[in-house]
């Protein structure tokens, strides 16, 4: 499903962008976001525990998966259910995107979800059991809306992982690396026109509700 930009994407030069390389052929990429006005940690964590779910937009209901990147999104599924059921810690996302457009950049991933809370998510791909992809979004209040920070660590920590992580390297090299730190930019600021649309559907219904005749004090 071919989608319309309905709102601005972000460009780069919104966020702060540091790649470190690391031991072993490692690498780490941080994203620091400019804030996400509108947007508060409740509503962050509701949104990654209902990927699943749909949203109004262009005057059509399609997968919010679909609508938080037009372009790049390809599909969401829940692979595994976490182990209380849902979206939570301990389940399995599977994630198919194409990082601008390029089907060169493409990916099909299954991770599994190690973290999900108020103050962020992580997701993680092991290799023998190792961690061989990190990536963690991380959120926070602050006085001009929500901090959120992107980090992805490629590569594992130990040196006998050395091979996996020139591996890696080789999947993910330096042009797809930018490719992506433009698509993760671009999609967190989606975020902000998207989250508050959700949180006021949501509310009508409990505005429409109060307003009936019915719902009223009577004395």
């Amino acid at each position: 499903m071919s989608l319309p930009v309905l709102f601005p994407l972000r460009s780069t030069g919104t966020a702060t962008v540091r790649h470190t390389e690391a031991r072993h052929g490692r690498r780490r990429i941080t994203i620091d976001h400019r804030p996400l006005t509108g947007v508060t940690p409740a509503m962050l964590l509701d949104w990654f525990t209902h990927l699943d779910g749909t949203i109004s937009y262009g005057g059509e209901t399609v997968p919010r998966y679909l609508a938080w990147h037009p372009i790049d999104h390809i599909r969401w599924e829940l692979d595994r259910p976490a182990p209380g059921g849902g979206a939570g810690e301990g389940a399995r996302f599977r994630i198919v995107e194409v990082f601008g457009a390029h089907p060169e950049y493409a990916i099909d991933v299954v991770d599994r979800v190690e973290k999900l809370d108020e103050s962020g998510i992580r997701l993680v791909t092991r290799v023998a059991g190792v961690i061989a992809v990190q990536l963690e979004h991380t959120w926070s209040p602050g006085v001009d809306g929500t901090h959120y920070v992107t980090v992805m660590d490629l590569g594992a920590r130990s040196a006998l992982m050395s091979p996996v992580n020139a591996h890696l390297r080789r999947r993910f090299p330096d042009d797809m690396a930018r490719a992506w730190v433009r698509h993760n930019i671009e999609e967190v600021g989606q975020l902000e026109h998207l989250l508050p649309q959700l949180a006021a559907e949501s509310a009508a219904p409990l505005v429409s509700r109060a307003a009936r005749p019915e719902a009223a004090c009577t004395g």
